[in-house]
């Protein structure tokens, strides 16, 4: 088992800027995550972190993970953390391949994952048509025609890189208007292959071993929209996994219920990111940054006993 001060679960903003304050702070720390960089890495072109005026979210990921570990910090990515729990005074993750890590404070900043339409269809053409990231995929629909579900500014991003490649890009949402970023909204509208679909619900996907058209719901009729491939960006939900066997209390939502010092209900436990009710309404990378900051400077008084620096 190997042994560490802090022990932070998720390698996306929140838990790399942990590491590179708990080392400021002359704490062991490793970060171990599922996938590098976390969700974050997905987006194809970041524009509101400071200090980038663009940067892919993937090239942004990279150099956080080089900081932590330029400071001494280790970063583990494997596929799966299959359990955390408290032992005495310590708290113990355990690896799929049977590896287990301690730590005397534990930070959990764990992200989210999407959300699924749970509609007939999605399921069975996933990688098949039914994609959930553009940036990965889009390279896949080449003078083709795809849907983005949703109106948020995940889904403008998607929209717009798709836009590059595809033929036709449907955006179906389910109200009016969209509700992204006014800059994202601008240019979508310069854009001559992108097509609004308001106030739509999605049905079922139909194909024949891919992906050949997506049934809505408009305005009170059924629609059937021949394409290609559908893109499903209607936002995410917290990674509640592992957190559920260690008993935090959350919000209705599954969200961990979070002090301004990002202390959850379990003494020596700390949380930052999408999956805490910190930032509740607004979930940005600078804001995982900043909880991820404020997490370890806790997990830095506890251990030390302190009540403030």
């Amino acid at each position: 088992m190997e042994d560490y001060d802090v022990l932070i679960l998720g390698s996306g903003a929140g838990g790399y800027s942990a590491a590179i304050y708990a080392s400021r702070y002359n704490m062991s720390a490793a970060v171990i995550g599922k996938e590098p960089g976390g969700v974050a890495s997905e987006a194809s072109e970041v524009e509101n972190y400071p200090g980038f005026k663009k940067i892919t979210g993937l090239e942004l990921m990279e150099k956080f993970r080089g900081h932590v570990q330029s400071l001494g910090s280790k970063v583990f990515i494997y596929s799966d953390i299959v359990s955390v729990k408290k032992h005495g005074n310590k708290f113990i993750a355990r690896l799929e391949d049977g590896k287990e890590f301690s730590g005397k404070a534990l930070i959990v900043a764990l992200g989210s994952k999407r959300r699924k339409l749970e509609i007939p269809g999605e399921k069975e053409f996933a990688g098949r048509g039914v994609s959930y990231c553009a940036t990965c995929d889009a390279a896949f629909f080449k003078d083709r025609t795809v849907a983005i579900i949703g109106g948020n500014d995940s889904a403008a991003k998607a929209a717009l890189v798709l836009a590059d490649i595809a033929k036709k890009v449907y955006i179906i949402y389910r109200k009016d208007k969209i509700r992204a970023e006014p800059v994202l909204a601008d240019r979508i509208d310069s854009k001559g292959n992108i097509e609004y679909v308001y106030n739509a619900v999605p049905l079922r996907i139909q194909g024949v071993k891919v992906v050949k058209s997506v049934v809505i719901k408009q305005n009170g009729k059924e629609r059937k929209i021949p394409l290609d491939g559908i893109f499903i960006e209607i936002g995410s939900t917290p990674e509640d996994t592992l957190t559920a066997m260690l008993k935090l209390e959350k919000d209705v939502n599954g969200y961990i219920k979070v002090g301004q010092d990002m202390s959850t209900s379990i003494p020596g436990v700390f949380a930052a990111g999408d999956v805490t009710t910190g930032s509740n309404m607004f979930r940005q990378l600078v804001t995982a940054v900043a909880e991820g900051a404020i997490a370890a400077e806790s997990a830095y008084r506890y251990l030390s006993g302190k009540t403030s620096l």
